[in-house]
């Protein structure tokens, strides 16, 4: 599918520096990427990328940039359909699988097949949220092929300049 919308991200302020890198998620993996492999982690919604960033825990949430990007982006799965879930044969289970338990104890997370099998045909994936609390109708497009161009273009909105061109911003 094609996945055309503005998503939404909450940054630990220090990294809004490089809002479209995807690196964080590459240094030890996460739900939808193995170790190594970059991935951009969006929201739908605001409250989305709020819940995402707390982890649904309201009382500890820690200063974040909330950023906005205009998505434009083929080669999309739907994994918030049974029916698209069934076809590529992804069960919720797997997608909701405890994956930092997993790499807590230096196990390779169950969710990371999701990424083994689709991401030579697919640019990403939309999917649900699993983050605790998370509402029927908070979804993420987690991303592992994007650019500034079509077919999966990504453009953080920025109009006026506002996020932080370094690390320099952050000194006292």
């Amino acid at each position: 599918m094609r996945f055309q919308g503005v998503c939404y991200r909450a940054h630990d302020p220090r990294w809004a520096i490089s809002p479209t890198s995807g690196d964080g998620a590459a240094i030890r993996g996460a739900r939808f990427n193995p170790k190594g492999v970059s991935a951009l982690y969006l929201a739908t919604s605001i409250e989305g990328a709020i819940t995402e960033a707390s982890q649904g825990f309201g009382h500890k949430i820690h200063p974040l940039t909330i950023c906005s990007y205009d998505i434009d982006c083929d080669d999309i799965a739907d994994l918030t359909d049974e029916v698209s879930r069934q076809e590529l044969g992804i069960s919720l289970e797997v997608m909701g699988s405890a994956w930092a338990t997993a790499l807590s104890d230096n196990k390779r997370p169950g969710s990371w097949v999701i990424h083994d099998n689709l991401h030579s045909e697919y640019a990403g994936i939309i999917v649900p949220s699993f983050a605790h609390r998370a509402g029927r109708s908070i979804s993420n497009l987690v991303l592992w092929n994007w650019s500034a161009d079509l077919p999966h273009k990504v453009t953080v909105i920025d109009p006026t300049g506002r996020l932080p061109k370094n690390q320099r911003s952050w000194e006292e």
